[in-house]
């Protein structure tokens, strides 16, 4: 359970922030740890302007097994009232799931793992803060997902443009489209198995995942599109 927290101040001071994001991190070790015990981790803290999710004024990004960075944008309005709303422990949890999900089993290289990898992450901290869904979570309704479903192969590929998926970058696809399907996805393996441990929150495989989605959920079984 040892974090070290490592402030880069070369983009500005972070002083003003110190405080809250000391607090919100420890709230997040400390949900993580009722659940399962956090791997050890090294955590990047700077300004990123224009660089962070805009709906909440931060954003985060996990390097393999041990890292990830949390940047904030202090010229983005979203900011102070997210920091007030839990949103940074939120973001801490998910970024340390995807950090203990890279020791246990790794992100992937397929859209299907990736899917799996950022459901699970948004699902665990569905449920160890008792929260609903982020924005990014539920950006489309049943109807808009079924209309960009991708196929089996599309699954399987690392040729998938993650960019695409994940965030609003190129407008080919809907914003926020593989978070979403991503969430619904775990949200039916959770549905047939209601109370994983700390193992499978962190190393299930995703295509055990996949395949409930596929059987009982919102994916094609293999033998259609």
């Amino acid at each position: 359970m040892d974090w070290r927290l490592h402030w880069l101040e070369a983009e500005g001071d972070l002083t003003p922030w110190r405080d809250v994001i000391l607090a919100e991190v420890e709230a997040a070790k400390i949900a993580i740890a009722r659940l399962m015990p956090p791997c050890t981790l090294d955590i990047l803290i700077r300004r990123r302007p224009g660089q962070v999710i805009p709906v909440i004024g931060m954003g985060g990004n996990a390097w393999g097994k041990y890292l990830f960075d949390l940047g904030i944008d202090p010229g983005n309005p979203n900011l102070e009232p997210s920091l007030k709303d839990g949103a940074l422990r939120r973001l801490v949890a998910h970024e340390a799931h995807h950090c203990m999900r890279n020791v246990a089993i790794g992100y992937g290289a397929t859209l299907g793992e990736a899917l799996v990898s950022e459901g699970l992450a948004g699902r665990f901290v569905e449920r160890i803060f008792g929260t609903a869904p982020e924005p990014w979570e539920n950006a489309l309704d049943e109807a808009g997902l079924r209309a960009h479903l991708p196929d089996n192969a599309l699954l399987s590929s690392s040729d998938y443009h993650h960019a695409t998926w994940f965030y609003c970058r190129d407008g080919r696809l809907p914003c926020w489209l593989g978070y979403t399907l991503g969430y619904r996805i775990v949200g039916d393996w959770l549905a047939a198995v209601p109370a994983p441990d700390a193992a499978s929150w962190a190393g299930v495989a995703a295509e055990t995942v996949l395949a409930i989605a596929r059987e009982k959920g919102i994916l094609a079984s293999p033998g259609r599109a």
